[in-house]
């Protein structure tokens, strides 16, 4: 799993998964775009459990590319804030939960 890095920390404390979405589209929070690949290749990976929203930041739990699976195999703290995790870890989460599922976020 990866969290957030130092400057864009993950929030930690009791959430709610307030959404679940299938092949997730990826918004640029500084400059706006939508990065148009999605599904496994995509940045969010094909799963996204989101958890917090704050003005145009969104949190959540998501699958990696396979290229930044480095990220989450050795435990990086590299992401805007979200949860990385390998797709058939963050498949199965996404299968066991439903929205309105506590969360706890914790150090």
């Amino acid at each position: 799993m990866a969290i957030g890095d130092p400057s864009t920390p993950t929030p930690v404390g009791r959430f709610t998964v307030q959404n679940k979405v299938v092949n997730p589209k990826y918004q640029s929070t500084k400059s706006g775009k939508i990065n148009a690949t999605v599904g496994p290749n995509g940045p969010l990976g094909d799963r996204w459990l989101g958890f917090q929203q704050s003005g145009p930041n969104q949190y959540g739990i998501h699958g990696t590319p396979s290229a930044w699976s480095w990220t989450v195999t050795s435990r990086a703290a590299v992401t805007n804030g979200c949860v990385r995790m390998l797709h058939e870890h963050v498949r199965k989460l996404f299968d066991l939960v439903d929205v309105g599922t506590p969360l706890i976020v914790q150090r």
